[in-house]
């Protein structure tokens, strides 16, 4: 997400960019080659140190906090990461944007907000209460609520958005949609948690970075915005629509135990957004998104494949860790 926004803005606006990243096993250099070095500036640093953080700051007009572990599965084997970069790190951009009254968005996902049930038609709004269902969730929400806090308390120019699920270029290969490109160009069988009945709504990575650079232009000071699409499928249509784009047959899978915690279905209502500041999404088209992401993935196994062996290992030992029941 981070990258592609970053491109975003360098393909779009003139703005120069400093770009603060810690560089762990998700990042990667190679996602920034390409750019102009004059205009996009990289410093290898912790999001939690305040020391370097507001460093930065003093120097920077508005602050996009993209900074998070983000991995559902990560943060019920680790939880410890978490609390750091999303709590303790989200506390010190805050800190560092009240000293310099700089403005700030803060980026945030609807995990926050739990899970609705299959075959319902309800979604998520602004107003929905949180109600996360993992580690990872549950820090995120504590962040959204941290940025609320200092933006009533001491009059912060932050907004917020919590976005459905994004998929791409440039997306580690541990997320849903790469993991299966990339098994399959690696000749290896696709996997799914448990039936693959979960719902979920997809956003390109290209509509999400269009809808965080409007809001941190125009958006209201104060307000949170929801980023979808209303595309929703289910995460074994998915899988077989790419099955069927990768000429695989459409039961070329396994299915492994679920994960603790799955939420059922993700869905939310995007209309605020559309209807104040006028976003729509270009890439509303599943399936073409998807073909465009396997051809991504296809051409840059230089990129994905030095982090694939280490993902499906640990994929690999939590597996084996549920099936025995431990």
């Amino acid at each position: 997400m981070g990258s592609n926004f970053v491109r975003h803005v360098m393909e779009t606006t003139p703005y120069r960019v400093t770009i603060l990243d810690k560089l762990t096993y998700a990042a990667s250099r190679a996602s920034l080659s390409g750019l102009e070095p004059e205009r996009c500036r990289l410093v290898v640093g912790d999001v939690a140190d305040a020391e370097v953080v507001h460093s930065l700051v003093a120097d920077v007009d508005a602050i996009v906090h993209f900074a998070a572990e983000s991995h559902n599965d990560n943060s019920l084997h680790e939880p410890d990461p978490f609390v750091r970069t999303n709590i303790l790190g989200t506390y010190t951009v805050l800190e560092a944007a009240r000293a310099y009254g700089t403005r700030l968005h803060h980026v945030s996902t609807d995990e926050v907000f739990g899970d609705l049930p299959l075959g319902s038609r309800a979604r998520f709004s602004e107003l929905s209460p949180f109600n996360p269902s993992s580690p990872y969730s549950g820090t995120k929400a504590g962040a959204d609520l941290l940025v609320r806090a200092w933006s009533r308390s001491f009059d912060l120019r932050a907004t917020i958005s919590n976005s459905c699920n994004i998929y791409g270029p440039f997306q580690h290969v541990e997320k849903f949609i790469p993991r299966q490109i990339t098994n399959i160009l690696r000749g290896t069988r696709p996997k799914v948690y448990g039936d693959g009945l979960n719902v979920r709504e997809w956003l390109h990575v290209e509509d999400h970075s269009r809808a965080v650079l409007t809001i941190l232009e125009r958006g209201t000071i104060g307000e949170t915005y929801l980023v979808g699409t209303g595309v929703e499928r289910e995460n074994i249509s998915v899988l077989r629509m790419i099955l069927k784009l990768m000429d695989r047959a459409d039961d070329y899978f396994d299915q492994v135990a679920d994960r603790p915690g799955h939420d059922a279905r993700y869905a939310i209502d995007s209309s605020k957004l559309r209807s104040t500041l006028q976003w729509t999404p270009q890439h509303d088209d599943l399936e073409a998104g998807l073909s465009s992401t396997i051809d991504w993935y296809r051409r840059n196994e230089s990129w994905w494949g030095p982090g694939k062996d280490a993902v499906e290992a640990a994929y690999g030992e939590r597996e084996n860790t549920r099936s025995d029941g431990s």
